[in-house]
């Protein structure tokens, strides 16, 4: 069987594929939520109290589930459970009481380097009748990805991707990046933090809570892990069950007709 037509004659994103496939909303308890969402604080100091090994994972297994550019899930979550790294971390988060006292730490990492790896993983899911019937999205992943995704050697390529949008962007609305090494990072730290996101609130339903760090070195805590060379720290967390003394004071927001506009 040919393949399907080239990305050119496929309307990918106007069109919705027709796909067949059914999954209802079920229906949740939205006080619940709010209840998690606004008890969910930045926890300092936790008590000697352990977290569970099935919760540790479920929780996990929960912040994986978070919504990712084009599902290629460019993170890695390592789970620091051995003594002496574990230690170490604590030293590399500078020794700040929110990672000493903590039970568990997880160091959220964000994997630009990874596209390459997940797209086949997408490519893999498309069997031949399904090339056919989501051509689209095949296509998506097939020659829209690497067209947006590679950068080159040393990020060669960026400077002519950014004069080919710019050109194209005087006449329709088109998509003005990732086109540069840092750029890359910065789309895959987005996706990270919000898998982060789901971990602290499944730690919150879960009865424990959590405190993510940006205060650490995350030079040395990438040679601790042995990461890749295109690995980057997004944050490390904190988790626990929550010391009387563990939050410094009430929740501090500022008015919100500062930061929601209506237009």
């Amino acid at each position: 069987m040919s393949d399907p037509k080239p990305a050119s004659s496929v309307d990918i994103f106007n069109n919705a594929p027709k796909h067949g496939y059914h999954e209802p909303a079920p229906e949740v308890d939205a006080k619940a939520f709010t209840e998690v969402v606004e008890s969910r604080r930045s926890v300092r100091v936790f008590t000697d109290d352990p977290i569970p090994e099935e919760v540790m994972r479920e929780c996990l297994r929960l912040a994986l589930l978070a919504p990712n550019s084009s599902n290629l899930q460019t993170w890695d979550f390592y789970w620091v459970r051995t003594p002496e790294k574990k230690a170490k971390l604590v030293t590399y988060c500078l020794n700040q009481p929110a990672a000493r006292t903590a039970q568990e730490l997880v160091v959220a990492v964000a994997r630009p380097d990874r596209w390459r790896e997940t797209n086949a993983l997408m490519l893999a899911k498309f069997d031949e009748s399904r090339k056919v019937r989501l051509k689209a999205a095949y296509q998506y992943y097939r020659t829209i990805v690497p067209l947006a995704y590679n950068m080159g050697p040393l990020g060669l390529f960026g400077p002519f991707k950014t004069l080919w949008v710019s050109v194209v962007g005087l006449v329709k609305p088109i998509p003005r990046g990732p086109f540069s090494l840092s750029g890359m990072a910065i789309w895959a730290h987005k996706s990270t933090a919000l898998a982060c996101e789901n971990l602290m609130l499944a730690f919150r339903a879960h009865g424990f809570d959590s405190c993510p760090m940006e205060g650490m070195d995350g030079a040395r805590i990438k040679r601790l892990l042995e990461l890749p060379r295109g690995a980057q720290v997004c944050m490390v967390i904190s988790a626990g069950k929550r010391a009387p003394e563990g939050v410094y004071g009430p929740r501090v927001r500022f008015d919100r007709d500062l930061f929601v506009h209506e237009v």
